[in-house]
């Protein structure tokens, strides 16, 4: 009953905002994307933005929409609906030249927000129109002459974000919408380190009715699957990258590219996230959708854990020179594997008798070189090794090293002679 109060709640306060209409002001806050189609349907325009310091406009195209006034709400209400949608895949038919022209874009109606509020219908697209253009014309679509539809093709990608509204504006400043990206980009990292950390607090980043709401689906079962995941893996790395973030009337989207790590595992997914506050105030995740990620980021995840390894490769060594058992002991994990020795009480205890004869004086290391491996990163390096007794040795060092909460540890510690 809950559930169904909090959505019928909604349906009537979108009911009561089809006749007010969205009248948003486009700004050029830090998460902006790097191009926005708006749609302004009072003006029957569409708006080409390009943010590059700052915000500017490429072009400006009449357009026709929907044949009545207001959001759309129901299906076949001839309505354009408002908010923020994303162009989706061409559509790859042959299409009737009057309507359509020879281009057709998917929108992404109804989004996550849509479903919460109950709205209905789909096919809504982003296309040409061969016939005499007329404003208000269509049946719910955004729809452009033909030979602007080909302008607009070929400056937008899969995944541009769509603005349609009853009236807009845009400005070059950065507006009230900084703050809101700003508090929205770390939330988004919050989000990340909470899953990083097998953390219940993950799971408050979501409202439960919302999400239910939007995916139709009880999200519970989310919550349970992913309790079962936390329980059963050593450790999780997830990386976001490339966020992008546009307010909606009564909501904000972030999209962005993520990197997950498991034991064995890797990938790089694309996400969109629907943000509302709840009572308290608090932004939380209401609706979400997968996407083809905008770029691998295994380079730029191993670029951001080089700093963090070569530090701890240099912990490591001043350990080992200043022969602080305990301390060295500690950037082992209890299994780890050095040599022919097994666990790291093996190790320690090796140390402690080879440091009584051959205290290190030396331990050079150059050339560190982190890449990934299954159980974690693989860091090689050239070492020089010399003790108070006179012997040295010159050699390639290759450590493996996994994840141990907010750090990381040596699980395989092997060397090989030779320059």
């Amino acid at each position: 009953m809950r559930i169904l109060f909090v959505v019928l709640t909604l349906v009537m306060s979108v009911n009561m905002a089809i006749a007010e209409g969205w009248n948003p002001t486009l700004s050029s806050h830090s998460f902006g994307p790097e191009r926005l189609i708006a749609v302004d349907k009072q003006g029957q325009e569409l708006i080409m933005l390009e943010r590059k310091s700052p915000l500017h406009e490429v072009f400006r195209f009449p357009c026709t929409t929907g044949q009545s006034i207001g959001d759309k709400f129901v299906e076949g209400d001839l309505r354009t609906p408002e908010g923020v949608y994303f162009i989706g895949h061409r559509i790859n038919r042959k299409l009737d030249w009057d309507l359509y022209g020879d281009i057709a874009y998917s929108l992404n109606y109804p989004n996550p927000i849509d479903r919460i509020n109950g709205k209905t219908g789909n096919g809504i697209w982003l296309h040409g129109r061969g016939k005499t253009f007329v404003p208000r014309d269509t049946r719910g679509c955004v729809a452009l002459k033909v030979p602007d539809m080909e302008n607009v093709a070929g400056e937008s990608a899969y995944g541009t974000p769509v603005v349609i509204a009853r009236d807009l504006d845009w400005t070059q400043a950065p507006g009230e919408s900084e703050a809101t990206a700003l508090i929205l980009g770390r939330e988004l990292e919050a989000w990340a380190t909470d899953w990083q950390r097998r953390d219940e607090s993950f799971f408050d980043h979501y409202n439960i009715d919302l999400m239910t709401a939007s995916e139709g689906t009880d999200f519970t079962h989310f919550v349970d699957r992913k309790r079962g995941i936390f329980s059963r893996l050593a450790w999780i790395q997830v990386m976001v990258g490339n966020v992008r973030a546009v307010p909606g009337p009564g909501y904000w989207v972030t999209w962005f590219d993520q990197y997950y790590r498991a034991p064995g595992m890797a990938s790089t997914t694309g996400k969109r996230f629907y943000w509302q506050k709840d009572t308290s105030g608090k932004w939380r995740i209401v609706g979400r959708e997968y996407v083809p990620a905008s770029e691998d980021l295994k380079d730029k995840y191993i670029a951001s854990k080089n700093a963090e390894i070569r530090t701890l490769v240099m912990e490591w060594r001043t350990a080992w020179l200043a022969r602080d058992l305990d301390g060295y002991g500690r950037f082992y994990t209890a299994r780890a594997v050095q040599g022919n020795r097994r666990g790291v009480q093996a190790i320690t205890n090796y140390k402690k008798r080879l440091w009584a004869t051959k205290a290190p004086v030396k331990v050079d290391i150059d050339g560190v070189i982190v890449t990934q491996h299954p159980k974690g990163l693989e860091v090689a390096f050239r070492q020089i090794f010399e003790s108070e007794d006179g012997y040295s040795d010159i050699g390639r060092k290759t450590l493996v090293l996994t994840p141990d909460g907010n750090t990381w540890k040596i699980e395989s510690e092997q060397w090989r002679r030779g320059r």
